[in-house]
């Protein structure tokens, strides 16, 4: 099988893997996103001499996705310092020579789950990250969604908690869902990480009902086969069935389909890929460059 190389740009760490066109991951490794000569020196050290066919990149955005546009490519007005105006995919072009497959990590995330994980076989799924920020990625009719650029579905408005008096920390948008729901929001309005609260503290109960508004809007306007929810803030698995039951109570019956009633549970789920759904879905990136070669 042809080796392919997948890129995980996160906006904490970088992960960078070379696997084959099944999706298997044969190595990998990982370091903190620091400034982009020093985070694109180890990635170009990484794949020197690994005779890869093809690059996939699944990056933090906002990016430039649509091929053909003059900053294709580029990471756009993230606030992560110094990566602004980057361009991600001339800089590993310009060293390889190879195809590159370029899209937001989470869109890459669900093209994984989507042809080799929890949502193989359908033909729609979207992938959910709440972690550091929160974002999802949307595949339809077996395709990638895009548009003028990508969706930012982390962004949306949502029905505050009737208790919550957070201002929300989206330097854009203030109390937009990843200002009110991603890991530093439950940070700062509980004055702990999320990973140190109880699993019966209230911020669950809170971060299931932004959730699942978000996932409302999702359903009603995408209506995805299944819905995969990953990143940190995921891992405290007590979620789960908190937005099950919170999603049940805002849809209100409206939507009728056993997947939103009594198979919930296999309808949202963890990824099957676990923390690999993002690297394998940059390898799913680099399939799609070196099949449009």
């Amino acid at each position: 099988m042809k080796l392919l190389g997948a890129i995980e740009a996160g906006g904490t760490k970088f992960v960078c893997g070379i696997g084959n066109e099944d999706g298997t991951i044969i190595d990998r490794v990982s370091f903190p996103t620091a400034t982009p000569q020093e985070t694109m020196g180890q990635v170009m050290d990484y794949f020197s001499g690994k005779s890869v066919e093809a690059i996939g990149i699944g990056s933090f955005g906002p990016i430039d996705p649509v091929i053909g546009s003059p900053t294709y490519g580029y990471i756009t007005t993230t606030p992560k310092p110094h990566w602004g105006g980057y361009n991600l995919v001339g800089a590993v072009e310009e060293q390889f020579r190879v195809p590159i497959g370029f899209d937001t990590d989470v869109n890459g995330a669900a093209l994984g789950e989507y042809t080799w994980g929890a949502a193989q076989g359908l033909d729609s799924c979207l992938y959910i990250t709440v972690g550091t920020g929160i974002g999802a990625g949307a595949v339809v009719g077996g395709k990638l969604v895009h548009g003028l650029s990508h969706p930012e579905m982390g962004h949306i408005l949502v029905r505050r908690h009737p208790e919550d008096h957070y201002e929300g920390f989206c330097p854009y948008h203030g109390d937009c869902l990843e200002g009110l729901a991603a890991g530093p929001a439950i940070g700062k309005r509980w004055g702990k990480p999320a990973g140190e609260l109880p699993a019966d503290h209230p911020a669950w109960a809170m971060e299931a009902h932004y959730l699942a508004h978000a996932l409302m809007n999702y359903v009603l306007i995408l209506s995805p086969q299944k819905i995969v929810m990953g990143g940190g803030v995921m891992k405290q698995s007590q979620l789960f069935p908190l937005i099950h039951a919170k999603l049940q109570e805002l849809l209100g019956g409206y939507v009728q389909h056993p997947a939103l009633n009594e198979e919930i549970g296999s309808y949202i789920v963890p990824p099957q890929l676990g923390d690999n759904a993002g690297l394998s879905g940059a390898l799913g990136l680099a399939k799609l460059a070196l099949d449009r070669k």
